[in-house]
C-alpha cells in the first residue's frame, strides 16, 4: 500500500516523480519555496485532498475463513488460465475535472504482480470516491493461453486538450495475435508505444463478449466507462476483469471480457463459509420510527391464520401448513391460487403488523461472473405493504389505498469476491428496480456489517436515511427512511436456495409457490385518485395521477406479488 499512498501524495505534480525526487518540502516542516517550486493555481486545486487520495478498506480486517477446496485461496482456475485479482495499483496519470461531480479521474495499473503472472490490463475510477478497486492479472498454464501484442493503437491523447491534468496521458489497445483477444489498455504519460511485453492478449475461447457499465469520466469525444460481461446469471460463464473500456467520438473499442471454460464452481464457499459470510457481513436494517407493518417468519404468517384461496372455490380457503407443503408446487402464475390474511378481523390486524422478533432473513446463494464472485441474497417477508404517500412540491399527502398489498418479498444482495472472501458491493432492492452501491460508499456497524434503511410503509431498501422521493424535482413517491427499530439479518437466517452444493440445501416447499402472495384487488384507481384530488389545482392532480400510474402494480396494490424464486434475479443478474 506504500506504493499508492505516495504517489498520491504526488499527484499534484504536473511530471511523474518518485517520493524521493520531489523538488519541493512542505512548509510546515520548516522549509522555503523558491519561485521555481510554486505551484501555479491549477495545481494548488489538484493538491487540495479529494476522495480518491484515500485507500479504501472495510472497518474490520477479514477474518480467517474456514477451511473449503477454492474459496479465498487468492487465484481461480478458469481452465488453462489462472487468475488473480490484483489490488495494489499504482498511478499513471490523472484528470481533475469533468467526471463525476467534476472531480475528475485517475488511470492506474497492476504493481507487485503474483510469481508468473501477467498485467492484462489497466484500472480506472472517478475521483469523487475512495480507491478501492482491482484489475485481473494471468498466468498461462497450459501453453498458449497468453500472447504478447503484435502492436498498440493509440485510442486517445490529452496531449493538446486544455484540462487540469498530471502530464499528458495516453491510451493505447493492444492489437491482438490472430486467434487472441485484448482484455484491456495500456494508459502512459509518453506518446512512446509501450513494450510489446507490458500486457498480454488472450486466446479467444479463455474469453467471452463484455459491456460498457458505469461511466467513470469524459471529455471532447472521448468517454470512458467500467466494463462487464454482457451475458452475467448464474449460468454464464463471462469474467469480470475490472479493465475500463474507452469509446472515442462513439466508436467503442473491441475488449473482451474472460471466460470461465471450465466451468467448476470450485471458488464458490461452502456451507460453513457461507455461514461465516453471513455473520460477517450481515445487512443490518433499519426500519422507520414511524414503521406500522414489519417482517416475519414465513411460518409466523402460516402459523397465524394465512389463508390459501382458489379460484372457483373463494368461499372455502384454507389453512396453510407450517412449511407450505400443502401449497401448489410449481406450474405458473396462473392466477388459480392466491394467499391472503386471516378473514377474521383482529388476527388479521395481528398479522399485518409482523412479528420483527422472530423475523427470518432467507438466503439465496449464487455464483456470478463464471463463479469468481458469489452473491448472497438476502430476503425478508412482510405480511403486509402500507399505503403510499406523496410529496407535491410543499405538500406530502396519503394515497389512500395506493400502495397497499399483501405479501411483500423485499431483498438486498451481497456481492463477494471469490478470490478472497472481500465485500464488494450491496444491490439495494427498491420496488421494481434497485441500485449497487459499492462497499467503499456503504455505511458499516459491528465490523463489517452494512447499514440498509427500510423505507416506510413501502420497504425498500436504500443505503442512506432520509425521503429518497422516487420521483423528478419536488414531486414523487416519498420512500422516507430513518433510525427505528433495528434488525441484523444475520440473528436469525436459513439458506432456502444454493443450486451449486445439491442436496446440502432442501429448499421449503413454500419456496416452489409460483402463484401470488396476495390477492388481486380490483378497486377501481380512478376513483382512490379522486378522493385523493378533489382539493386540488389541476397541476398538481395531473402530477398525483402521473407518478400512481407510474407505479408497478405491486405497489400499486392491484396484486400481491411471487416469491423470490419466481423473479428475475433468482437465476440472473441484479437489476443496475
Amino acid at each position: 500500500m506504500l506504493v499508492v499512498s505516495c504517489i498520491i501524495l504526488v499527484s499534484a505534480l504536473p511530471l511523474r516523480m518518485s517520493c524521493s525526487s520531489l523538488p519541493f518540502k512542505d512548509s510546515t516542516m520548516g522549509s522555503n519555496l523558491n519561485a521555481s517550486s510554486l505551484l501555479d493555481n491549477a495545481s494548488r486545486k489538484n493538491s487540495m485532498s479529494i476522495p480518491i487520495d484515500t485507500h479504501f478498506q472495510l472497518p474490520s480486517p477479514l477474518p480467517s475463513w474456514p477451511s473449503g477446496e477454492g474459496f479465498a485461496s487468492g487465484v481461480i482456475d478458469l481452465g488453462g488460465l489462472l487468475v488473480s485479482q490484483v489490488s495494489l495499483l499504482t498511478k499513471v496519470w490523472a484528470t481533475h475535472e469533468g467526471g463525476p461531480d467534476n472531480l475528475g479521474a485517475t488511470f492506474f495499473e497492476p504493481t507487485n504482480l503474483p510469481n508468473g503472472f501477467f498485467m492484462l490490463g489497466s484500472y480506472s475510477q472517478p475521483n469523487n470516491m475512495p480507491l478501492f478497486g482491482w484489475i485481473l492479472a494471468g498466468k498461462d498454464t497450459s501453453g498458449g493461453a497468453l500472447k504478447m501484442p503484435t502492436d498498440y493503437t493509440l485510442v486517445w491523447s490529452s496531449q493538446n486538450l486544455k484540462i487540469n491534468q498530471d502530464g499528458v496521458g495516453y491510451i493505447w489497445l493492444p492489437i491482438p495475435p490472430e486467434g487472441y483477444k485484448a482484455i484491456g489498455h495500456v494508459v502512459t504519460t509518453s506518446p512512446q508505444k509501450p513494450s510489446l511485453d507490458k500486457v498480454r492478449c488472450v486466446r479467444a475461447d479463455l474469453t467471452d463478449v463484455s459491456e460498457s457499465h458505469d461511466w467513470i469520466w469524459g471529455t471532447n469525444g472521448l468517454n470512458v466507462y467500467s466494463s462487464r460481461p454482457r451475458d452475467r446469471g448464474t449460468q454464464a460463464l463471462g469474467v469480470s476483469t475490472g479493465a475500463f473500456m474507452a469509446q472515442n467520438n462513439g466508436a467503442a473499442d473491441s475488449l473482451a471480457c474472460l471466460k470461465n471454460v471450465k466451468a467448476k464452481l470450485s471458488a464458490m464457499p461452502n456451507l460453513n463459509q457461507v455461514k461465516a459470510l453471513v455473520q460477517s457481513y450481515s445487512p443490518l436494517i433499519y426500519f422507520h420510527p414511524d414503521e406500522e407493518f414489519y417482517p416475519s417468519s414465513v411460518t409466523w404468517f402460516f402459523q397465524n391464520g394465512a389463508l390459501l384461496y382458489t379460484k372457483g372455490q373463494e368461499s372455502s380457503p384454507v389453512g396453510i401448513q407450517l412449511t407450505g407443503s400443502n401449497l401448489p408446487q410449481g406450474g405458473s402464475n396462473d392466477g388459480a391460487y392466491w394467499l391472503d390474511l386471516p378473514s377474521d378481523n383482529a388476527a388479521k390486524a395481528n398479522v399485518k403488523r409482523g412479528d420483527l422478533l422472530g423475523a427470518t432473513a432467507y438466503l439465496h446463494i449464487k455464483p456470478m461472473f463464471g463463479a469468481t464472485y458469489t452473491d448472497i441474497a438476502v430476503w425478508l417477508f412482510y405480511p403486509f405493504n402500507g399505503a403510499a404517500k406523496a410529496k407535491l412540491e410543499f405538500m406530502t399527502i396519503s394515497l389512500g389505498k395506493i400502495g397497499e398489498h399483501v405479501g411483500d418479498w423485499e431483498h438486498v444482495t451481497l456481492r463477494i469476491s471469490n478470490f478472497n472472501g472481500e465485500l464488494q458491493g450491496v444491490y439495494f432492492s427498491e420496488h421494481s428496480g434497485g441500485i449497487w452501491v459499492s462497499a467503499s460508499q456503504l455505511d458499516f456497524q459491528n465490523g463489517n456489517k452494512p447499514v440498509v434503511y427500510s423505507s416506510l410503509h413501502g420497504h425498500a431498501a436504500y443505503p442512506k436515511p432520509g425521503q429518497n422521493l422516487q420521483g423528478s424535482g419536488d414531486v414523487g413517491i416519498r420512500n422516507d427512511t430513518g433510525k427505528g427499530k433495528l434488525m441484523d439479518t444475520g440473528g436469525n437466517f436459513l439458506v432456502v436456495g444454493a443450486e451449486y452444493l445439491g442436496s446440502t440445501i432442501v429448499e421449503p416447499p413454500w419456496l416452489n409457490y409460483a402463484r401470488e402472495w396476495g390477492p388481486k384487488i380490483n378497486y377501481d384507481i380512478s376513483k382512490e385518485l379522486n378522493k385523493i384530488e378533489r382539493f386540488m389545482p389541476g397541476k398538481l392532480k395531473r402530477a398525483v395521477e402521473k407518478i400512481a400510474r407510474s407505479l408497478p402494480n405491486e405497489v400499486l396494490g392491484e396484486q400481491g406479488p411471487t416469491g423470490p424464486k419466481f423473479k428475475d434475479m433468482w437465476n440472473g443478474d441484479e437489476r443496475g
